[in-house]
C-alpha cells in the first residue's frame, strides 16, 4: 500500500487548501471521508461473503462425505439383515417340512385379533360400568358435556346488584 507519513499528509493538506480553497475544503474532506468509509465497508462485505462461500463449500463437502458413509453403512446393514433372514428362513424350512401346507402367520394373527377384541370389550366394560353414578356425582365426575361458555357463566362471580346499563 501507499506509505503516508505525517509530512506527506501535511503536504497533501496544503496543496488541497491552495487548490480547493478554504470555503470548500471541509465539504471535500467530509466527502472523501464518507467515500473512504464506504470503500472499507464494501471491502469488509466482500471478505465476509468470500469466507461464507468457503465455509459453505466445506460444509457441502462434509455433507457429501457423511451421506456417502451413511449409504455404505445402510447397504452393509441391509445386506447383513437379508443374509440373516435367509439363514433363518432356511433353518425354519429344514425344521418344519409342513410349512408350505400350513401357514403359521395367518393362524397367529387370528388368535391375536381375537385376544385384542376380548381385551377391548373388557376395557370398555370397565370404563363404562365400574364407577357408580352416585360416586361420579359426589367426586365431580363429568355427567355430560358442558361448553366452555357455559362453564365460564357457571363459575363467574355475581354481585348483588343488577348489571349497569351500557348507555
Amino acid at each position: 500500500m501507499i506509505d503516508l507519513g505525517l509530512s506527506k499528509l501535511a503536504i497533501i493538506g496544503v496543496v488541497a487548501l491552495v487548490v480547493i480553497g478554504p470555503e470548500r475544503l471541509p465539504k471535500v474532506a467530509r466527502m472523501a471521508g464518507t467515500l473512504y468509509g464506504r470503500a472499507q465497508r464494501y471491502l469488509h462485505e466482500v471478505k465476509n461473503e468470500v469466507s461464507r462461500e468457503i465455509e459453505l463449500e466445506e460444509l457441502r463437502n462434509l455433507q457429501k462425505n457423511v451421506q456417502e458413509t451413511a449409504q455404505s453403512f445402510k447397504a452393509d446393514v441391509e445386506s447383513s439383515i437379508s443374509k440373516n433372514m435367509a439363514e433363518v428362513e432356511d433353518a425354519f424350512r429344514i425344521d418344519n417340512p409342513l410349512h408350505d401346507e400350513y401357514h403359521h402367520d395367518s393362524f397367529t394373527s387370528s388368535e391375536d385379533l381375537a385376544r385384542k377384541a376380548k381385551e377391548f370389550r373388557r376395557k370398555r366394560l370397565v370404563r363404562t360400568s365400574a364407577v357408580p353414578l352416585w360416586y361420579k356425582q359426589r367426586n365431580g365426575g363429568r355427567m355430560h358435556v358442558v361448553s366452555g361458555a357455559a362453564r365460564v357463566a357457571r363459575f363467574r362471580p355475581r354481585s348483588g346488584k343488577p348489571p349497569a346499563s351500557f348507555y
